[in-house]
């Protein structure tokens, strides 16, 4: 097992240095050079002005130099005024020093952030901090309900309760977020009238029912059929198996024979589809925050593309990556740990 996670880790590492290089060619391409040396000067700056400022800040080094600059394992160099060649640092907003320095994700810093005025650090933990709460609650919320209704729908194929279940997990899958987020507005804020002016206080930082409890909501009824069909699919498959009719031969209840024979070995592959859901609450959590104004990592994630804010870009999609692959390193080794077959391999 020990040599099995080790593997795992070494793909990983390998896997995040692969996608960051990618992720920050294409955050770096000239159009947004270009919009992030105009969202600092002035949309009516003359062409040489936006390319002195590129180049004073460093924008316009060799790539592969930039690229160990933000890992941290290349020297960030200062600005040097060419008047009187005096080293200052890039941003004065983010306390740079004015001489050459590690700095970079190995070394904690994760860059400046050209839209807040900050550290990206400072904008990013308490953002991603903020949607962290939201999982817990969607995770808690959508897993047990949609393990319940799996089991129920796969414990008798093809009874009333199997079909009747099986439509509502449909439905519910079937249903994306921008659309399940209206109906709940409508019903709760028109028909209810249960927001009464929480929609208007949730541009500020506190949590409401508006921008806490309607996302959660919207997030967890769509993940809840998608994991109630998977867990259905595989209490049916294990419900066939030889095993579970000699114990009912032996006389065991149904409701014994599903609790100590079933349950185990169906539950594999859900845990599977349940750890994958982590990747997606991250793109879910773009699109459901942006909706009820829930100031968590979805939310700075669109901040960020928006204002061509580019080392707070880079940040969002480090930890996007970082996200995927662990959840997969987990899903990998739990999988291994509940499956004796690929435990013994």
């Amino acid at each position: 097992m020990l040599a099995f996670i080790l593997r795992r880790l070494g793909t990983m590492v390998v896997t995040m240095l692969c996608l960051t290089m990618v992720v920050f060619f294409m955050v770096n391409l000239e159009p947004n050079l270009k919009k992030l040396a105009i969202s600092q000067l002035d949309m009516r700056s003359p062409p040489e002005q936006l390319e002195s400022w590129l180049v004073k800040n460093g924008y316009r080094q060799n790539f592969f130099v930039r690229y160990g600059q933000w890992i941290g394992v290349v020297q960030k160099q200062p600005n040097v005024d060419p008047a009187t060649g005096k080293a200052t640092p890039r941003f004065s907003f983010c306390n740079e020093p004015a001489e050459p320095y590690y700095g970079g994700i190995l070394q904690g810093d994760f860059g400046c952030s050209t839209k807040f005025k900050t550290t990206v650090s400072a904008k990013l933990w308490p953002a991603l901090g903020a949607t962290g709460i939201l999982m817990f609650w969607v995770m808690v919320t959508m897993v047990p309900i949609a393990l319940l209704i799996g089991i129920l729908a796969g414990m008798r194929e093809g009874s009333k309760t199997d079909r009747s279940l099986s439509v509502a997990s449909i439905t519910t899958t079937a249903t994306p977020e921008y659309v399940s987020g209206v109906i709940f507005t409508v019903i709760f804020a028109t028909w209810l009238g249960w927001l009464n002016g929480s929609a208007a206080s949730a541009t500020g930082q506190g949590i409401t029912f508006y921008n806490f409890t309607l996302p959660v909501m919207t997030m967890a009824i769509y993940g809840i059929g998608y994991i109630a069909r998977m867990t259905r699919a595989s209490m049916v498959e294990v419900m066939t198996q030889q095993y579970i009719r000699t114990a009912r031969l032996k006389g065991l209840s149904f409701s014994g024979v599903v609790v100590k024979h079933a349950l185990r070995n169906a539950l594999i592959a859900p845990f599977t589809v349940i750890m994958l859901q982590f990747p997606w609450l991250l793109t879910g959590v773009v699109i459901v925050e942006t909706m009820f104004r829930y100031q968590g990592f979805g939310f700075t994630l669109v901040e960020a593309a928006g204002n061509n804010d580019i080392d707070l870009l880079l940040g969002c999609s480090l930890v996007s990556v970082f996200v995927v692959l662990f959840t997969q390193l987990i899903s990998d080794v739990g999988y291994a740990y509940l499956n004796p077959r690929i435990r013994v391999q």
